[in-house]
């Protein structure tokens, strides 16, 4: 699916747009996912002013954007 996503994209931008859309086409939303330890509902992906590919995550009344490219932190030592 990447290499289709890419195919004609030239530059990290274009490779972004692509995967966005390929996301976008193909996984269902919304779906719960757990992101920090907390619960959260996906509504949607998004592309920032960064051309960051985001998900749009709710708990509760609350929203946020979370880079879905970048790794989790890594836990605290025990």
């Amino acid at each position: 699916m990447v290499e289709e996503a890419i195919v004609d994209a030239y530059g990290e931008s274009e490779h972004a747009v692509g995967l966005f859309i390929m996301i976008e086409d193909n996984l269902q939303m919304p779906f719960e996912k757990t992101l920090l330890g907390v619960s959260v509902t996906v509504e949607r992906v998004d592309l920032n002013d960064r051309d960051d590919i985001v998900a749009v995550c709710k708990r509760g009344k609350d929203r946020q954007a979370a880079p879905i490219l970048d790794p989790p932190p890594p836990s605290p030592p025990d």
